[in-house]
């Protein structure tokens, strides 16, 4: 019995705000709102790849990619219906482009925690993320022969978007944390029951 309660091998990757069983949707909440919040504030400037390492360190990597994807979804419908992104061929590209970034960050990220060693521990994710925001500026710098934007991989643009990232890696990470000592949905009562 007493090994029922210990995670299981793959468990020990993943933040614990809430109960296993209600972790995808508040990843999915989380992330959603983040992601609102984020684009309102830095349009084009999102930072999928926290939002990816997130994603990985709380939920599998399939419901881990349905996470992003609603994240990509929420930016996309902000930007479009909101924030008037003109509707035209390069923007329609770009905005897939970013998309199929995040779901190449969101993949890297669940690999990368799923090889270190030191499961979800600050350095673990601080890994982690370097790498997703590897691949996210890897992938969009590759659609730049096709669709330009090449000016926007500037030295000091792709730093601050990077510790953009890191800011809302940090932030995302406290408030799991916080919720996980407040305990709202009652996980740890659930436990010791």
């Amino acid at each position: 019995m007493a090994l029922s309660i210990l995670p299981s091998g793959d468990d020990r990757f993943r933040l614990h705000p809430v109960a296993p069983r209600l972790a995808p949707m508040f990843c999915f909440a989380l992330l959603t709102a983040s992601c609102a919040l984020a684009s309102f504030a830095f349009a084009c400037a999102t930072p999928f790849a926290a939002f990816a390492v997130i994603a990985a360190a709380m939920v599998p990597q399939r419901p881990a990619l349905l996470v992003v994807t609603g994240a990509w979804l929420v930016n996309q419908t902000i930007g479009f219906g909101v924030l008037h992104y003109p509707v035209d061929a390069s923007t329609i590209a770009w905005g897939f482009v970013i998309g199929a970034a995040a779901l190449l960050a969101t993949a890297a990220s669940s690999v990368v925690l799923g090889l270190l060693p030191q499961g979800r521990t600050p350095l673990a994710l601080a890994i982690t993320l370097i790498a997703a925001y590897g691949i996210y500026e890897l992938a969009l710098l590759a659609a730049t022969p096709l669709l330009g934007g090449e000016g926007a991989f500037t030295a000091a643009i792709v730093t601050r978007i990077g510790l953009t990232s890191a800011v809302w890696l940090a932030g995302l990470v406290a408030i799991c944390e916080i919720v996980r000592v407040v305990d709202p949905f009652g996980r740890n009562r659930a436990m010791s029951a």
